[in-house]
């Protein structure tokens, strides 16, 4: 069975495809990407590294021709990323794919306000409108996002503004979702099938901010904001407001549109979901959102000594 990922250059693809070589044969893996230099390691290994673009999608059919199953990793331009999967859809069913596991979002209806929920919505339609197999995995807020981008501005302004209240989302592991994702790969009986793929607790924000101060050992101010609000830090931040590849600024990868509409949604409880299915799915529980903050205490203490020192 040839197994094509798409996005393969990127985090989740790059451990997707180590998890995939500890069962799966180099030679039965197609790597696509618009970046082919970053997965020369893989080449070199025996993997097939082809070029690809979700937005060319002429590109992704010579791309994925030859494969079986599809790894369809979500694009990173939240609230323009429907025609990019659509097109990826088309491009794989035209290739002669047989079944594309897709990696949506956690709570993703029409009722949500959040942009990232319309992207998954449409783009799961599309899957069901494809006539090929096909699998969804609905993965909640990575808890690297919360430790390793969230938690460093926030430890730096001493105080974490959000829309988000007391609203919930069981943050999850992004090696639990790439664990799970390759189960349902390498696996059989789960075409048709939507996993919840969450971490062990319903966390708040609110919880968050009393996390991130425990663990850099600093006090850590919620402050309650509306929309208008949150928009207004992101503004003075420099964060553009609509997805923009490759763009960071001040350590958020993402616009604040995605930010601000997200936490909208878990204010209004669209992303309280617990789920056992990384269980089910990978035969151990999933990790919680405090074990990764415990595993990176050192280096958020680091951040918060160097915000505190006299000489900094």
């Amino acid at each position: 069975m040839t197994i094509v990922v798409t996005g393969a250059s990127g985090q989740f693809g790059q451990s997707a495809v180590e998890r995939l070589l500890q069962s799966v044969p180099a030679e039965d893996l197609i790597l696509v990407t618009r970046r082919p230099q970053g997965l020369a390691e893989f080449a070199a290994r025996g993997c097939d590294v082809r070029v690809g673009d979700y937005d060319d999608p002429a590109s992704l059919v010579d791309a994925y021709r030859g494969g079986e199953r599809l790894l369809m990793i979500s694009g990173t331009r939240v609230g323009k990323r429907v025609a990019q999967h659509t097109g990826a859809i088309n491009a794989a069913k035209a290739a002669g794919v047989h079944h594309i596991v897709y990696t949506s979002f956690v709570g993703s209806t029409p009722k949500s306000c959040a942009d990232v929920s319309g992207d998954h919505c449409a783009t799961e339609a599309a899957l069901l409108a494809s006539g090929l197999e096909w699998t969804v995995l609905r993965d909640a807020q990575y808890a690297e996002a919360a430790v390793d981008v969230m938690a460093p501005s926030i430890i730096r302004a001493g105080k974490m503004l959000s829309v988000a209240g007391d609203g919930q989302m069981a943050f999850v592991s992004r090696e639990d979702c790439v664990a799970s994702a390759v189960a349902v790969l390498t696996g059989d009986g789960h075409a048709g099938r939507v996993y919840d793929i969450t971490g062990p607790d319903l966390v708040s924000y609110r919880e968050l901010a009393a996390m991130i101060a425990e663990t850099a050992g600093r006090p850590i101010e919620f402050v309650p904001v509306d929309e208008a609000g949150l928009y207004a830090m992101f503004d003075a931040l420099g964060v553009p407001r609509e997805p923009v590849d490759d763009n960071i600024a001040n350590g958020f990868p993402w616009n604040s549109d995605d930010m601000v509409s997200f936490e909208a949604a878990v204010r209004d409880g669209h992303f309280a979901i617990l789920s056992d299915d990384v269980e089910r799915l990978t035969g151990r529980p999933p990790r919680s959102l405090r074990s990764l903050f415990e595993a990176r205490s050192a280096a958020l203490r680091a951040i918060a000594f160097e915000e505190t020192s006299p000489t900094s």
